[in-house]
């Protein structure tokens, strides 16, 4: 599969400087005492994860320049809420709120058109999710939102689904380093009788019982495709850790979904 190299308009790329998670520690504590150069440092030092993140968005924007003006305001916003008693890197906390940002974007530049009302109540769903998670660390449920923001839920489930993003039936969704799955793979035969829906809730709901890092690694391998060792760079741990980490999960699954 190519790799793909986001350009930006008057930046080298190649030049950006990429903090260790010491100098970040470091940089929080400064500006948390009130240092705004050290704020200006954690946003310059962060740049090279919105262009990663960017990677994804390739092929839905023309205009990578403003997509990446959008990916730095995630930035900024996840700079500005992190805090360090959080106990996870800042980059796993930063990236929800960055392609949070990225695809609400896209939402509101598609070219089908969503009524107002539809894309507010969409808008407030979104907002109390991140609120959600940054008061409670983890993702809130339908009937959660439902109850914080006064919306019926299938008014929110309605409005989540029409702003959703189209995506390619030829878009690729899964790479290990071997054979590529692109979108079309994974829709399913209408003359095939399963209980897809049914598996897929079941498995949801075995998921949100993992403890936070299993979920993590789980969701890092299998829905954004990273390898372990991809993934043990982001937590600072071995791929051997990993590797323990993602089997007892799936072992637990397994045991959670008979």
């Amino acid at each position: 599969m190519a790799k793909h190299k986001v350009e930006i308009t008057g930046i080298k790329t190649s030049e950006l400087k990429v903090l260790n998670q010491e100098e970040q520690v470091k940089l929080f504590k400064r500006m948390n005492d009130g240092d705004i150069n050290a704020r200006d440092e954690l946003i310059n030092g962060n740049l090279k994860l919105v262009l990663s993140i960017l990677k994804k968005f390739i092929n839905r924007c023309d205009n990578m320049d403003d997509l990446f003006q959008i990916g730095c305001i995630g930035l900024i916003k996840a700079i500005d809420n992190f805090d360090l008693s959080y106990n996870v890197k800042f980059s796993t906390y930063a990236v929800p709120m960055i392609v949070g940002e990225v695809k609400r974007h896209l939402r509101d530049d598609s070219i089908i058109r969503i009524s107002r009302s539809i894309k507010d109540i969409a808008y407030k769903t979104l907002k109390a999710k991140e609120q959600f998670m940054l008061e409670h660390g983890r993702e809130a449920t339908i009937k959660e939102i439902s109850n914080m923001i006064e919306i019926d839920e299938i008014d929110i489930i309605c409005a989540l689904e029409a702003t959703k993003g189209t995506v390619s039936m030829f878009e690729p969704i899964y790479n290990d380093g071997g054979e590529t799955i692109y979108l079309f793979d994974q829709i399913e035969n209408p003359n095939e009788s399963s209980n897809k829906w049914n598996t897929k809730i079941i498995l949801s709901d075995a998921i949100k019982k993992l403890k936070e890092k299993e979920q993590f690694i789980i969701y890092q391998r299998y829905l954004i495709g990273k390898t372990q060792m991809e993934i043990s760079e982001e937590l600072g741990i071995s791929q051997a850790q990993v590797s323990r980490i993602e089997k007892n999960a799936l072992n637990n699954v397994k045991k959670l979904i008979k």
